[in-house]
């Protein structure tokens, strides 16, 4: 049970680094622009480069840890985290963040794919739900004191004290790694890594129509909330005034509420599937954009309007992330470095995405944000009403 419970921390941690990475620095955005006299859209392709970075790395080291083992190549990408936010704290000119983000976001990526596949190696599909629950716990406190941690950084120290912090943060999850995980998977040699052989795995699982299908669920979903991390800033700090330290409050209730939901989700398996869950979360996803749509075209409506329909959205994605990543990965077996990978993939290019259209758009209100929400929902619900034509029995989990 403690190394258990220890294992858990460890992946719950690794799960971090993308809210770390992404929440702590999001009050900064403002300022940034300012700092280097850039547009808001140059400001916003600091948050959409280390999507990309996240997107394009989890292929790599999602067949790096197929062929090689889980440890060696996430041991690999901390170290070039902890290079590359250190680099960000010393960025001379917007160009130069925005490049390095880039590659810290290869860096952190090895983390959130490879904890993912740890979890397939050691968990049945009928286990994974709670365990993805659980680290959503521990990875779930990262949005929650992040920003609150950066407003105050902010203030006190200037921007480049968030990556300063972050370079700390990527030295703790080292050593934790180096000391406390144990190798989960022994490669073999039909793990090549010659090209070839891993398109043909890559397309076999594109072909894969339930696997994609739950994986756009996933993915669309969490393209709403990433709209949502890139436009909040602007909405709330520009347009209704909230100052950068009082924003993390903000962002913090968001965070809490998909924090308790993932955990409402171990209750609800006791009585439901896991496909039962989605089918009512996406729905409830999609009234909140609208309501948020219909809200955008009034902005002198009162910013807590605005602040219950995200809080909806963001929430719900504790259930939905547990879930449809467990229905994407079961059956993946010895290639769920791949999978994982290609599920990371398409969750952070919805959400680079996402934050480009956000950043695209003039903030003159909350438009912008229903509008790409609302979008995202849509599309997550004909993504899953297809996954449940292709309903796969022995795939079904309940708790």
């Amino acid at each position: 049970m403690l190394h258990k419970r220890r294992l858990i921390f460890i992946l719950g941690m690794l799960s971090a680094f993308g809210p770390m990475s992404i929440d702590m620095y999001l009050p900064s955005l403002p300022t940034l622009s300012r700092y280097f006299t850039a547009p808001h859209l140059a400001v916003q392709l600091t948050l959409a480069s280390f999507f990309v970075g996240l997107s394009l790395g989890q292929l790599f080291f999602g067949t790096l840890s197929d062929r090689f083992g889980r440890r060696r190549p996430l041991l690999l990408g901390l170290i070039l985290y902890v290079l590359t936010s250190a680099g960000c704290a010393l960025s001379p000119s917007i160009g130069v963040l925005i490049g390095l983000r880039f590659v810290q976001g290869l860096g952190a990526c090895a983390g959130l794919v490879i904890s993912r596949a740890v979890v397939r190696d050691l968990f049945s599909p009928r286990e994974a739900p709670h365990i993805f629950a659980a680290m959503i716990l521990v990875m779930g406190l990262a949005p929650i004191i992040a920003p609150l941690i950066g407003g105050y950084l902010l203030v006190w120290l200037g921007w480049q004290s968030i990556f300063w912090l972050l370079t700390v943060f990527g030295l703790f999850i080292f050593g934790l790694v180096y000391l406390g995980l144990r190798e989960s998977h022994q490669p073999t040699a039909e793990h090549s890594l010659e090209v070839s052989k891993v398109l043909r795995r890559y397309r076999a699982l594109l072909q894969d129509r339930r696997f994609m299908a739950f994986s756009l669920v996933y993915a669309m979903c969490y393209g709403g909330m990433f709209a949502y991390i890139a436009g909040s800033p602007f909405v709330f700090i520009d347009l209704y005034k909230v100052p950068a330290n009082s924003f993390g409050w903000i962002f913090g209730a968001n965070a809490l509420g998909l924090v308790v939901m993932s955990q409402l989700n171990r209750i609800l398996h006791r009585r439901y599937t896991a496909e039962g869950i989605l089918q009512t979360v996406v729905i409830i996803q999609l009234l909140a954009g609208i309501v948020l749509f219909v809200i955008g075209y009034h902005p002198e409506i009162s910013m807590f309007a605005i602040m219950l329909p995200l809080f909806v959205y963001v929430a719900s994605i504790g259930l939905v992330g547990p879930n449809a990543t467990a229905l994407a990965m079961a059956g993946q077996g010895a290639h769920a470095g791949g999978a994982s990978a290609l599920l990371g993939a398409m969750q952070f290019t919805a959400a680079s995405v996402s934050a480009m259209v956000i950043g695209s758009m003039v903030m003159h209100s909350a438009l912008p944000l229903g509008i790409t929400i609302l979008g995202c929902a849509a599309v997550a619900v004909v993504g899953l009403r297809y996954a449940r034509k292709l309903q796969d029995p022995a795939l079904l989990m309940k708790s």
